[in-house]
């Protein structure tokens, strides 16, 4: 039996949490797993101080749009404030952690290095320790297991808030072993202590500890979804829709101009391990292409342990970007980069491409990672 950091201070919660002020950074995703009860409550319950709430990206109750800002809330169970992190502010400030005694992590991690969640835990390290306020991070299991690791290992000249560690796109770590490194790695001297996740092995998936998926953001209804995300999300910085607004996101791939039986064809012919790819047609309700019919593929997983979702998202855009070059394109940031670039943490992946090199050929000469 799995029991989470979150399971096992709520069967034996440290004396000094019934008194000491204590933050918490989560959302109603990371939950017990024995009756599915969301962090907050299960803490409030065992008898926990909560004094506020700290929410990540799509906020407490893991509901709103991606990127999107998110405002400050209250808590209506626990009669205290809950303050995003994803709107005007990415860390806490001084003064909302002014007077706590310790600040609690428990983010449910989906194990892609560009899910914003472990940045907003790292920002709020960061913060905690220029407060000298000690951090607590509860880990939990890796959802994709801990086992596979793939892609590039950014570049930490390409970090941002989709990736801030020099680990590879599928990285195969939990929460908290990316706090450890974090708290190593940059430069920031914090207070930290995880308690560790006891009973897991490596190479399980969800489905073996968790009793019931609990999506920890509104695209990722699935187990299965998260699994695809780790490459699928390569997606976003194209202009390919990755599914939004679809009942099936990152799930299917697809664009106005793009033929789906010759996509499909080409992707079944590569002999990517894991996977078919099937033509369809869908039409978005929100995000790229609202409204509008895309042509493109169905991604089937056949074999999740041979799945390499990172290499099979290379080979989507490759494949879709030879079709019609001068309607596809690559997304640019504000600041004039390439979102695609951000979320490779390289910008080879990228220059290679617009040159028209296979993605093969890109695979087989950078830096990529493809261990278990």
């Amino acid at each position: 039996m799995v029991t989470t950091g979150l399971d096992q201070v709520v069967q034996e919660l440290p004396r000094e949490w019934h008194w000491k002020r204590l933050g918490l950074l989560t959302n109603m995703a990371a939950v017990t797993t024995t009756d599915l009860t969301d962090a907050a409550l299960a803490l409030h319950r065992a008898g926990a101080n909560l004094a506020v709430l700290f929410a990540p990206e799509h906020g407490f109750f893991a509901d709103a749009p991606p990127g999107a800002n998110v405002p400050d809330r209250h808590e209506p169970r626990l009669n205290i404030p809950v303050i995003s992190l994803y709107g005007a502010q990415r860390a806490p400030t001084p003064e909302q952690l002014a007077g706590l005694d310790l600040l609690i992590v428990d983010l449910p991690d989906v194990g892609a290095r560009f899910f914003t969640y472990a940045s907003t835990m790292i920002e709020t390290m960061r913060a905690a320790a220029q407060a000298e306020v000690p951090v607590v991070i509860l880990d939990r299991p890796n959802p994709i297991t801990g086992r596979f690791m793939e892609g590039p290992v950014l570049d930490l000249r390409f970090s941002s808030f989709v990736g801030m560690l020099p680990l590879p796109v599928r990285h195969g770590r939990t929460i908290g072993e990316l706090a450890l490194i974090a708290s190593n790695m940059l430069e920031f001297d914090v207070d930290l202590d995880v308690v560790p996740i006891k009973g897991w092995n490596r190479g399980w998936w969800y489905d073996a500890w968790m009793p019931s998926w609990v999506p920890p953001s509104p695209n990722l209804p699935s187990g299965e979804t998260a699994l695809l995300y780790a490459g699928m999300g390569l997606i976003e910085g194209t202009n390919l829709s990755e599914g939004r607004g679809t009942p099936l996101p990152f799930h299917v791939v697809g664009a106005p101009w793009l033929d789906p039986f010759r996509l499909a064809d080409e992707l079944n012919a590569a002999g990517l391990p894991g996977v078919r790819f099937r033509p369809v047609t869908f039409t978005p309700t929100s995000h790229k292409y609202t409204g509008q019919t895309c042509y493109g593929v169905q991604v089937h997983v056949t074999a999740r342990n041979e799945f390499r979702p990172v290499r099979t998202g290379l080979a989507i855009i490759a494949l879709a970007r030879a079709q019609n070059p001068a309607r596809f394109q690559f997304i640019r940031t504000p600041n004039g980069g390439y979102w695609l670039d951000l979320l490779f943490g390289r910008s080879f992946p990228r220059q290679r491409l617009q040159e028209g090199v296979s993605w093969r050929e890109i695979v087989d000469w950078m830096e990529w990672l493809d261990e278990s």
